[in-house]
């Protein structure tokens, strides 16, 4: 399996920086990347990082076993994140979560028909001072509201 050239180029540096035979600390750095260009953890992703850091498949499948980040299901290009753990559901975070599934029309761990948008209650985000919080794709929003939400959406939909 080949990646984009730039994710070559990344992998490459990446694992420059640890020791030999230490290169096993890139292994979730490499997978996220490899998963946000390929979509999910395949069976030929999965075979070309062990591969690359030789290490043994059992161990990567280890890693996407515990990590909720990693995932076997192709994702939305943009997934979304609401938590409504304590701090966010005494602040608007469970409403807040019911108003994106009506938004986008699908529940947790689902993608909309056209591929666009994935959605996940979540647990925690680490943003309890700041809630409710959601994450899309990469980025961190505080202080959420339905409206702010739907703008949110708004504008990732004329993007695409």
């Amino acid at each position: 399996m080949t990646f984009s050239p730039e994710l070559e180029a990344k992998f490459a540096k990446m694992i420059q920086n640890y020791p030999a035979g230490r290169q096993k600390g890139a292994l979730i750095p490499m997978l996220l990347f490899a998963q946000d260009e390929v979509g999910s953890m395949t069976p030929e992703l999965i075979d070309e990082v062990s591969k690359r850091l030789k290490v043994k498949r059992v161990e990567i499948e280890e890693v996407i076993g515990y990590y909720t980040m990693l995932t076997r299901e192709p994702r939305g290009k943009h997934h979304v994140q609401i938590c409504t753990n304590v701090s966010c559901m005494l602040t608007g975070g469970e409403e807040l979560y019911e108003h994106a599934c009506k938004k986008l029309g699908i529940g947790n761990k689902q993608k909309t028909a056209d591929g666009q948008f994935s959605l996940e209650e979540v647990e925690c985000l680490g943003a309890c001072s700041w809630a409710p919080a959601m994450m899309i794709d990469y980025d961190f929003h505080f202080n959420v509201t339905p409206e702010k939400l739907d703008r949110l959406v708004e504008s990732l939909k004329k993007t695409q």
